[in-house]
């Protein structure tokens, strides 16, 4: 996301730091390289040349004391670049909200339902979807379908075209729901015909919010949108998509800002977890490769099924760690989205993240994919009890064949599990790590046994 912004403000707190002293050389250089990132995420090139001469400005400015001069233009450009991307809301619920969703023709909407569903359903909402885009071919069809994906219920009627009468066939089904997520037409651009049929429905559902998508790559044309469904419909923030794959999220970003717009959320990726809550502090905390925990939290969260994970505890508590619980976090970890990007919310391993090859990451990435085949091949027995592998080699040889994976790669898998299984079954130090007490000599002694030895 926006690599080649995150890119110069690093090198510029890179340049900053590595200085004796601060002079004009320094600055001048550090604002070109920020004036170039900038220009070539779409960000409009006066706000750029704004944000550079107020820098420029305050950093040559000798009367501030008691401020070492390089924290002061570190500091500088965090608020300089936070006041160009905006701050960022919290969407605050009610005990019962109406959030109706609206866009032009391709901007996501009916993703953006699908991804707000699944992450409020995640935080102990009762959550579902109403769907009024009656104009779209199979918009219906595509909304239950990604609705089904997030598990939660969405109301469509396929043969009818008046969405008001939709919404009172539902109308009492609705009121069983804290969260209704409302999906609405769409055009080529914001028509009167649309401005219309949007207020009729705003009128009969009273939302408690309006809530604009944009895709990131319309860049700065992102301005003319949010003003417009303002001017029209009195929008209450944004939903930001698409902000993974296009170098114009600059663009898009800047440009809410400037219309006061608020941004609730950025789409990060296809995957039906991959929502986040924009906040711009953590998010250029991210750029500047300083990591983002609570995004990372936030995450975790989203992908992980309470449920089971309380199951899987109490397992462990047992004693009875199998391949099936090990599957059942490798699921969890691939919902949570690429290795580069959760390295990158991490404080501290961002930029290691940033110096790691690709290509490392991806074959650990492939590698836990080929495990989860090899557990998918393996009877309802060896999932139970792994042991079977070592009384009977020949069955590595049939899960490598059914699963499409080498027998090295079952034999990683197994020692791992094992590995795993070992420091699950030693009680003391179980009992030890849950109550914050365990003593320094068993500490050294689980140490001196599991070193470099887990390798997931």
């Amino acid at each position: 996301m926006l690599d080649k912004i995150s890119d110069a403000l690093k090198n510029g707190m890179k340049k900053i730091s590595n200085a004796i002293f601060v002079d004009k050389k320094l600055i001048d250089s550090v604002i070109k390289d920020l004036q170039r990132a900038l220009i070539e995420a779409d960000v409009n090139v006066e706000l750029v040349f704004d944000l550079s001469k107020k820098i420029r400005e305050i950093a040559i400015d000798e009367s501030v004391k008691g401020v070492e001069k390089k924290e002061q233009l570190v500091k500088l450009i965090h608020d300089q670049v936070e006041f160009l991307i905006g701050k960022g809301k919290e969407l605050k619920l009610e005990k019962k909200t109406t959030i109706l969703l609206l866009g032009l023709y391709g901007s996501g909407k009916t993703t953006t339902i699908s991804k707000l569903g699944f992450y409020y359903a995640k935080r102990g909402r009762k959550v579902c979807a109403l769907g009024l885009d009656t104009q779209r071919p199979a918009a219906m069809q595509q909304l239950k379908d990604m609705c089904d994906k997030a598990k939660i219920p969405a109301f469509i009627n396929e043969k009818e075209k008046d969405p008001l009468k939709i919404i009172k066939q539902y109308q009492e089904k609705l009121e069983e729901y804290d969260l209704v997520l409302v999906d609405t037409a769409g055009r080529d651009t914001l028509k009167d015909d649309l401005i219309d049929e949007i207020k009729s429905i705003e009128k009969k559902i009273k939302p408690t919010y309006r809530i604009l998508i944009i895709p990131a790559d319309i860049g700065q044309a992102a301005k003319k949108q949010a003003s417009e469904f303002q001017k029209a419909l009195s929008i209450d923030g944004v939903i930001i998509t698409r902000m993974d794959g296009t170098a114009r999220a600059g663009g898009a970003l800047t440009a809410c800002a400037e219309t006061k717009a608020p941004v609730f959320f950025i789409g990060t990726g296809e995957k039906i977890n991959e929502l986040e809550t924009f906040d711009s502090t953590a998010f250029i905390s991210r750029l500047l490769g300083m990591g983002d925990l609570e995004g990372l939290l936030e995450k975790v969260r989203s992908a992980v099924d309470e449920k089971q994970q309380e199951k899987i505890e109490q397992r462990l508590k047992e004693g009875k760690f199998t391949l099936h619980d090990l599957y059942s976090q490798l699921e969890s970890m691939g919902q949570l989205g690429s290795m580069d990007k959760l390295m990158s919310m991490i404080p501290g391993f961002g930029n290691a993240a940033a110096k790691l090859p690709k290509e490392a990451l991806a074959k650990q990435e492939e590698k836990m994919k080929h495990w989860k085949y090899a557990i998918q091949s393996m009877t309802k027995e060896e999932v139970e009890n792994p042991e079977l592998f070592d009384k009977q080699t020949s069955r590595i040889q049939r899960v490598s064949k059914g699963s499409g994976t080498t027998t090295g790669e079952i034999r990683e898998l197994l020692k791992q599990y094992k590995m795993i299984n070992d420091l699950m079954k030693s009680q003391a130090s179980m009992e030890g790590l849950q109550e914050g007490k365990i003593d320094k000599k068993t500490m050294m002694k689980m140490a001196r046994k599991f070193r470099g030895k887990i390798k997931l």
